[in-house]
């Protein structure tokens, strides 16, 4: 084992600081394939089992929102249900996030987090489509149409959570040295997952992301760090905003598109629904590969949607009017363009978030710190989706009364954070030129040494030494022909 890594560690010594993504003088185009070809055949292997699951669980989180609208009686509260899905996700998210960084560079997690969230909107038009079916078989054995959505999809949901244990790969190990991370907790009679990688691509990458391969033991103090980094707090600020706002539109998209015509039937406003989160996919695919490719502008690339969010509650708010009985032939259409126009603007928001999060918390706290910042970020961000799921909307009284004013306040409320949020990703973004990087030196990674912690420094392994460049627009589809 000590050998393995020590060869590999002397490898990455004699490496030149190159790109191997995006080849410098000393790197073969042929090795910046050879790399980007490893981290590919990650992505067969981890994106489809994180995009299951996420698919899955962001269809029951939907399914609570359709539920309001579909065939319930006032005889059905909902609330506990709401409570009791929040706590069992609450650690889903972050620990998704961290575990990405365990096979990939900061760089890269962008897109691959950008991969599995269009799940999220996939499930939310789907979901919406499909629920149109299950509204048909209310009174089916006893059941109305919402109940037997819930038990379907848990079923599923238990399912797929079962299989994870053997579809998803353990951590990486050191090439020579699999039995490493074997889980004491894991029963021997149980079979266990296949490595991620073997054989010439486990080398390529222990080589290109070692840093993960050495660990260190952390304990309460380097939670502490974590927490009382000024780093966090501009992060949770971004998250609140949009996880706010998306949650919001999750949870009551229905609702306010009833709001803008209250002529339509349950079945059209699960129709309307699914097309918002189209939009969300659509942006998602367009912007965080771009955002992985011009990395040190990350703000700009959440800032921008943003603002297209701010855009379309605007137009839902003011534009058009509500067909009323005095005026039937009022317009609504702008006001539902409006929610479309929100939908594409929340697409990237929450992966730029999480992926700046790790970029930021990584090279000075290690994993312990991608950990407990993503996890503190999402969390506490997650308050957002609370302010706007029982502040706004259907717990604010003056709102809920019918007209071309409704749900006026709780939208302006929205806009509101969303401007918080641009302002704390534009404050990270002072911040971090001025004071972010100090203390912080280039350091190689050798078998024995540590490489977390906040005074660890940057292991300087092939993915550290990419990252000090941008990608920008060099190798991309069409310049790889030939």
């Amino acid at each position: 084992m000590s050998k393995a890594v020590a060869d590999a560690s002397g490898s990455i010594d004699k490496m030149d600081s190159t790109s191997p993504a995006d080849p410098e003088p000393g790197e073969s185009i042929m090795d910046a394939r050879r790399i980007d070809h490893v981290y590919r055949k990650l992505d067969l292997r981890i994106i489809p089992a994180f995009w299951t699951l996420y698919f899955l669980c962001s269809a029951i989180r939907s399914n609570v929102g359709l539920a309001q609208t579909m065939n319930i009686d006032n005889g059905h509260d909902l609330g506990l249900l709401r409570l009791l899905l929040g706590v069992v996700i609450a650690g889903m998210w972050p620990g998704m996030s961290y575990y990405l960084t365990l096979f990939y560079p900061p760089s890269r997690t962008g897109k691959r987090i950008g991969y599995y969230f269009t799940a999220a909107q996939l499930s939310a038009a789907v979901v919406g489509l499909v629920s149109a079916g299950f509204q048909k078989m209310d009174g089916l054995q006893g059941l109305v149409g919402f109940q037997w959505m819930f038990l379907l999809y848990g079923i599923i949901g238990i399912c797929c959570g079962i299989s994870l244990l053997w579809w998803l790969p353990d951590r990486p190990t050191v090439p020579g040295d699999e039995n490493r991370h074997v889980s004491k907790f894991w029963p021997k009679w149980l079979p266990k997952s296949s490595p991620a990688l073997s054989g010439e691509d486990a080398r390529i990458h222990y080589e290109d992301l070692t840093r993960v391969y050495h660990s260190r033991a952390w304990g309460w103090k380097d939670l502490l760090y974590v927490l009382l980094d000024w780093r966090l707090w501009p992060l949770v600020v971004m998250y609140f905003g949009v996880v706010g706002v998306g949650i919001g539109v999750q949870n009551y998209g229905t609702v306010i598109i009833r709001g803008t015509n209250p002529e339509l039937s349950g079945i059209e406003l699960s129709l309307l629904f699914a097309p918002i989160w189209i939009m969300d996919l659509i942006a998602i695919l367009l912007v965080t590969p771009l955002s992985d490719r011009f990395h040190h502008h990350r703000a700009l690339f959440f800032s921008v949607p943003v603002l297209l969010q701010i855009l379309g509650l605007l137009l839902t708010t003011y534009a058009g009017s509500v067909p009323t009985k005095a005026d039937p032939s009022a317009n609504p259409w702008p006001r539902y363009g409006g929610l479309l126009i929100v939908g594409f603007g929340l697409g990237p928001t929450v992966p730029i978030t999480m992926t700046w999060t790790n970029e930021i918390f990584q090279p000075r706290h290690g994993e312990v710190g991608v950990a407990a910042a993503s996890a503190l970020v999402s969390g506490l961000g997650n308050l957002g989706s609370i302010l706007t799921t029982y502040a706004l909307y259907e717990g604010w009284a003056s709102d809920r009364q019918p007209g071309p004013k409704q749900y006026r306040k709780s939208n302006l409320v929205m806009v509101g954070i969303l401007c918080a949020s641009i302002l704390a990703s534009a404050l990270n973004t002072i911040l971090l030129k001025w004071f972010g990087h100090k203390g912080i030196t280039p350091k190689k990674v050798s078998s024995s040494s540590s490489v977390s912690g906040a005074d660890a420094g940057v292991p300087m392994d092939g993915a550290a030494r990419r990252e000090i460049q941008e990608r920008g627009l060099g190798r991309l589809w069409w310049s790889k022909k030939g």
